[in-house]
């Protein structure tokens, strides 16, 4: 996929000592804000502290964003985020381009820049820059990942649903790991245009059915060549997931497995209860990143 120049974007700067700061700060404010919204890069520095940049697409509310700074790190970090504005640029392509290819169970997923840089007996998923959530390097589609790798290992799903695709991912991993069809759906457009451009990029065009839905209400859920599914993998947010539970317990095969994420710790086991009240079962809890993942299946 080639990416576009954007307009001038607003940017915020900040340096933290450690890791787990800048893990905590990016969480926070990748919760706080739409996919659409902003990109988040953290990036450890030669003399180990962490730099946190933030790219918003357009002009944020410098207090809104030093709150969420002190949040997460305390008064002293939020008193020296800077702002400033970025000439015209792909400035989503200049905040993954530093970013080392992530490994994720059997799955390698990079930029067009570390192509050569996967291993023969990997499976690499190559991921452009984009305005679409997941690059494989946030916790959120890593743990689904490593998630994913684990399931496959032991069951291989026919009816397969990547609800809330984003860059399409975790559609591309279930494709290239079980050459088998895969429906890809998202609430907005723009996301489902990208999956299909990265389903190109990866060869997994033709396995891959990229649609503009809300949930499930779309015909494309509907028919025995979709629904009911034996795989679902969900990687939004912790209240639209919980709303979800129902409708999705309603287009689940028996047995079917869920692999759900975008969660943050405190968050799972109100998630983990809408889907047991829906008829599921919890299989296996991952946290990375400062994020958790669940597979949960139907019994």
């Amino acid at each position: 996929m080639n990416s576009t120049p954007t307009a001038a974007a607003a940017r915020a700067s900040f340096t933290l000592a450690d890791e787990a700061s800048a893990n905590r700060a990016a969480s926070l404010l990748a919760e706080s804000f739409d996919n659409n919204e902003a990109a988040i890069a953290a990036f450890e520095r030669p003399d180990g502290a962490w730099d946190v940049t933030v790219y918003f697409a357009t002009q944020p509310d410098s207090e809104a964003v030093r709150g969420l700074v002190a949040l997460a790190c305390g008064e002293a970090a939020a008193s020296q985020v800077t702002f400033d504005t970025v000439a015209a640029t792909d400035w989503v392509k200049a905040s993954l381009e530093g970013l080392a290819p992530v490994d994720a169970g059997r799955f390698m997923v990079h930029g067009a820049h570390d192509r050569g840089r996967v291993p023969l007996n990997r499976i690499g998923i190559e991921i452009e820059a984009a305005l679409a959530f997941g690059t494989g390097h946030h916790g959120t589609t890593r743990g689904c990942l490593v998630l994913l790798d684990s399931l496959l290992r032991r069951r291989q799903p026919r009816r397969i649903l990547d609800l809330g695709t984003g860059t399409g991912v975790l559609a591309i991993a279930a494709v290239r790991a079980l050459h088998r069809p895969v429906l890809a759906s998202d609430i907005d457009a723009r996301s489902v245009q990208v999956a299909a451009e990265n389903a190109r990029l990866n060869r997994a065009a033709p396995l891959v059915s990229a649609v503009h839905a809300p949930g499930f209400a779309s015909p494309a859920f509907r028919g025995r060549a979709r629904a009911p599914f034996d795989l679902v993998m969900a990687n939004i947010l912790a209240n639209p997931l919980k709303r979800l539970a129902v409708p999705m317990a309603q287009h689940l095969a028996p047995s079917a497995d869920v692999i759900l994420s975008g969660l943050l710790p405190h968050q799972a086991n109100s998630v983990i209860s809408a889907y047991r009240m829906a008829g599921m079962i919890l299989v296996r809890r991952l946290q990375l990143d400062g994020w958790t993942s669940l597979l949960l299946r139907m019994p």
